[in-house]
């Protein structure tokens, strides 16, 4: 295989860390010259330091879009409309600028929390992203990624829950977990 061969590339799982492993990836890509784009589905107006440190290495290298409202309600309640409209823009947005060109890497940052809570059909999501540009990479985050995602992709990791803070009582900390 060409060494430029875009990957798509899957972090998803019970455990923390999906969208910290991604950041890591994005931040070697910036190392390495590459232009990277994070389009963050569910999150919205929440200070988190990925957003500073981005701006630390200007937006011509990496930016951040967070697109969504911040937690989306599922299971009992049904899904706000307003959460399914954002959603599917920042999915049209996403997809406008894996083939623009102006990104080397774009990372769907909790795009399978969406397309398990059924805000995303999973196989419009999977046939753009099997006809993307070729050289593009695209990085998933969150749980239960879709079989057909996983089918897709290059590359799977699933983080497991070993052990976590929370169990303790111990709340989310600043510079860790936001």
């Amino acid at each position: 295989m060409p060494e430029g061969k875009g990957l798509l590339i899957i972090y998803t799982g019970p455990g923390k860390g999906k969208t910290t492993c991604a950041l890591g990836t994005a931040f070697r890509a910036v190392g390495q010259g590459l232009r990277v784009l994070m389009v963050q589905f569910i999150k919205g107006s929440w200070h988190y330091g990925e957003l500073d440190a981005a701006k630390l290495l200007g937006n011509d290298k990496i930016e951040i879009r967070p697109m969504g409202r911040g937690f989306v309600k599922i299971g009992g309640a049904e899904t706000d409309p307003e959460d399914v409209r954002l959603c599917e823009q920042a999915w049209q947005f996403s997809l406008e600028q894996i083939s623009s060109g102006r990104y080397d890497l774009v990372i769907l940052d909790e795009i399978n929390y969406v397309i398990s809570y059924g805000m995303l059909d999973p196989e419009k999501v999977t046939a753009a992203l099997a006809a993307r540009p070729e050289q593009v990479h695209v990085i998933c985050t969150g749980r239960n990624a879709h079989p057909r995602l996983v089918e897709l992709a290059d590359l799977v990791t699933e983080m497991r829950e070993v052990k976590h803070p929370y169990t303790k009582g111990i709340l989310a900390q600043r510079g860790i977990d936001y």
